[in-house]
């Protein structure tokens, strides 16, 4: 049985829109404690050809980009990074103004508004187009947290315990709290 899909309510909109931004509060999180020496290390026997955690945080917000591009053109977007190039400090820059992006890119296409202007999501020239909504969501939360996970995992491997130092990426209360939000 296939049930016809309308907007999400305004509470599930709010904590939908609410969980993007503790997204990037956890990327940020992980960033502030990032040991510099495991930025650009590669990780255990992959021999110059695996993603650096550098390479994955640049992939993260250059995938943002397409995103943006393709579902919301109207929106600007902010500079690619390079894997190769970037800084601790700049990728955090530009993850937050890539989620700034995102995030009202996510309240359009969540809106029940006749005249929104988000109405697709595009996630590349490689696939399918979507209707925009909480799918949408779904797959931007789904791909930041996988990709979240292996910087966990590439850091621990090369022994730098980022989630000794900060639990918080786990404790999504205190993200909620620290960020003034209350929808959860």
């Amino acid at each position: 049985m296939v049930r016809k899909l309308t907007p999400a309510s305004p509470n599930l909109r709010d904590a939908l829109i609410q969980t993007y931004a503790i997204n990037d509060a956890m990327n940020q999180l992980i960033l502030s404690h990032l040991d510099p020496h495991a930025w650009r290390a590669q990780p255990p026997g992959q021999r110059d050809n695996g993603r650096t955690i550098a390479a994955i945080f640049a992939h993260l917000h250059n995938s943002r980009l397409v995103w943006i591009k393709n579902s919301a053109p109207h929106l600007k977007c902010p500079a690619p990074l390079d894997p190769d190039r970037c800084t601790i400090k700049q990728t955090s820059a530009a993850h937050r103004k890539s989620a700034t992006q995102c995030l009202r890119m996510l309240t359009d296409a969540l809106s029940a508004a006749p005249d929104r202007r988000v109405t697709k999501f595009s996630r590349g020239s490689w696939t399918r187009t979507w209707p925009a909504g909480g799918t949408m969501f779904a797959y931007m939360f789904s791909h930041e947290a996988h990709h979240r996970g292996q910087i966990l995992m590439v850091a621990h491997q090369l022994s730098y315990r980022i989630l000794d130092k900060t639990p918080g990426v786990w404790h999504w209360e205190k993200l909620w709290k620290q960020a003034g939000l209350t929808t959860r």
